[in-house]
């Protein structure tokens, strides 16, 4: 198993596979004239990139942007990890986001991942084999939880995909 079907959609809604995160971070931005200072949940990506000064040449590797909040998500580390964990032993196919939006306002809340102020929701892609049995968000920790609420996730979610 891995996590090669599954990507992280970031704050600029491009798409990140899943298995080549590396490491998941939050950090603040710096306050500028005018601009609040925000916190940033990223992800590392294993491709280095490099800028330079009057000090030389620097390579880091390359941190992607899941979301952004106001207060600091410290708990958005460890949620996301715990279902991209849960993802991969279910060998699922699909779409993470991370939303600010609506965490308080979730049509379905005990069908996300929550962290504070940033909530996740996993996707499934439409007749993506094993991982169908996933349709819609998934939140619950108990893999029989996966088994025994197939059909209303698929409802939830309108994919159309009949449960298992």
């Amino acid at each position: 198993m891995s996590l090669a079907s599954v990507w992280l959609q970031l704050h600029d809604g491009s798409l990140v596979r899943a298995d080549q995160a590396t490491e998941i971070t939050v950090h603040p931005t710096p306050a500028l004239t005018g601009k609040p200072a925000h916190w940033l949940l990223t992800v590392t990506v294993p491709v280095p990139v490099g800028s330079g000064d009057r000090g030389g040449w620097r390579t880091e590797p390359l941190h992607r942007t899941l979301t952004q909040t106001a207060t600091p998500p410290t708990d958005a580390p460890v949620a996301l990890a715990r279902l991209l964990a849960r993802l991969d032993a279910a060998d699922a196919a699909g779409v993470v986001r991370a939303d600010t939006s609506h965490v308080r306002h979730a049509p379905h809340p005990d069908h996300a991942v929550g962290a504070g102020e940033v909530r996740f929701g996993f996707t499934a892609f439409a007749g993506a084999g094993p991982g169908t049995a996933l349709d819609g968000v998934v939140s619950p920790d108990d893999p029989e939880e996966l088994a025994d609420d197939r059909p209303r996730r698929a409802a939830l979610a309108g994919s159309g995909a009949a449960p298992r």
